[in-house]
């Protein structure tokens, strides 16, 4: 696991002793678990249950061994992967866990599924207000704001997609490194993903990651995925004061916010959640380098620094949340954005605007420079 803050801050890694360990193991014999029980539970294969192999509801009976940790779950139209993710969140190693879902305008069995998941737990809330079709993005938002009103100092929050499967490290991992972070202090967490198809074989996994956590890299690339993140209390205050962005992620923007404010963040190297690639997803993620660049180059240019844009217009809305050298280096970013090439090298050279690799570095002062 390594830990960055602020850009000035070091990168460092644990050193893998004690629980930490203990729960990579348990990840990696949870991948091939998890496999045997997608297929016990195939169409035409006993029902799943909801319950922990002891047979009890999972949830508040761990209230005094550890923070409680709100899972967010937005679901639209997830009917046929919904099940195996709500069954991997009962096979959490960590069971101090609440879910608190919202539906976003399903027209198949989602609904369904969901209140009878909900009907049998005590520990599993919905958001009906307001009703309709938002989109991922707002959806999230409206979870988070409703979870921090019922929130502790000491909780945490976990965003959740409806059609990948967590492995049953996964909390565990999360809650263990930010354990030793203030409340107060905004602090994330966030892992790395063994990508699977449609029946969970495997086909790939995200990349390592190669740099420290930092602003304003952040703006430049998400390398923090939201099904894998989990915010502390401070974190989720300081992303709930923001407004919604309609045309961005709510994980790159937790990522670049965070980051920009002088928090923490934890990258974790393990893989905790087996992350579905279909045709369905909202964002999906490439299995190689190769095929991650040919869908930037076949993206271009535009879409990326219009987004690039929007983050920059967001903070610069809320100069109050940033660290100081954050406001100042959206400032000079702002500025160069105005100006033409020649500003926009000059800025690339006095600040630190790269990516995890070379070639995607390379690609990205292409983009600035001509976008």
């Amino acid at each position: 696991m390594r830990l960055a803050g602020h850009r000035t801050n070091p990168c460092r890694r644990a050193d893998g002793r004690g629980s930490g360990s203990r729960e990579s193991e348990r990840c990696t014999v949870g991948i091939n678990n998890l496999r045997a029980e997608h297929a016990a539970h195939a169409p035409g294969s006993p029902a799943m249950t909801t319950e922990t192999a002891g047979g009890s509801a999972v949830g508040g009976s761990a209230a005094g061994r550890g923070p409680r940790v709100v899972i967010l779950l937005s679901t639209y139209n997830g009917s046929a992967f919904l099940l195996e993710q709500l069954r991997s969140f009962t096979a959490q190693t960590y069971t101090n866990w609440t879910l608190l879902w919202r539906d976003d305008g399903s027209s198949d069995d989602t609904v369904a599924i969901m209140e009878a998941f909900t009907a049998r737990r005590h520990d599993c809330m919905r958001v009906r207000e307001p009703a309709g079709q938002f989109g991922a993005t707002a959806s999230f938002f409206l979870l988070l704001r409703n979870a921090q009103e019922m929130l502790h100092a000491t909780d945490l929050v976990a965003f959740a997609d409806q059609d990948d499967v967590w492995l049953p490290c996964k909390l565990a991992r999360g809650v263990a490194a930010l354990r030793a972070i203030e409340a107060e202090r905004p602090a994330l967490y966030f892992a790395r993903q063994v990508l699977v198809d449609d029946v969970l074989h495997t086909i790939g996994e995200s990349p390592k990651f190669r740099r420290a956590p930092a602003f304003p890299a952040a703006l430049t690339q998400n390398i923090a995925g939201g099904c894998t993140m989990i915010l502390n209390f401070g974190a989720v205050a300081l992303v709930a004061a923001t407004v919604p962005l309609s045309v961005a992620h709510h994980d790159w923007w937790c990522y670049v916010l965070i980051t920009a404010a002088g928090g923490t963040c934890l990258c974790d190297d393990a893989k905790v959640i087996l992350y579905r690639q279909h045709g369905r997803n909202a964002i999906g993620a490439p299995a190689s380098a190769l095929r991650r660049a040919y869908a930037a180059l076949c993206r271009g240019p535009s879409a990326f620094m219009a987004l690039f844009r929007v983050h920059l217009a967001a903070l610069a809305e809320h100069p109050n949340l940033l660290s100081e050298c954050a406001r100042r280096d959206v400032v000079r970013l702002r500025n160069a954005m105005r100006g033409g090439p020649a500003s926009r090298l000059a800025t690339l050279r006095s600040l630190d605007l790269q990516r995890q690799t070379r070639a995607e570095t390379l690609m990205f002062y292409l983009w600035f420079i001509i976008g």
